[in-house]
């Protein structure tokens, strides 16, 4: 029984790794692509603007 638990916690890492990749794979492209794109351009934008304006009297 000593094999047995010891191959109990390598196999649910496995079969949990499985399912997480499967999600990760499933989640990219299709309708949530255009908004995952959006977001990004938006913080994207949201950055440069703040690096463009002017902080204070330039000392």
């Amino acid at each position: 029984m000593d094999y047995v638990s010891a191959l109990v916690p390598p196999v649910v890492m496995a079969v949990f790794f499985t399912i997480l990749v499967r999600t990760i794979v499933k989640s990219q492209g299709g309708p949530n692509k255009a908004k995952e794109d959006a977001a990004v351009d938006e913080v994207l934008a949201r950055a440069e603007a703040a690096n463009q304006t002017p902080h204070g009297s330039g000392a």
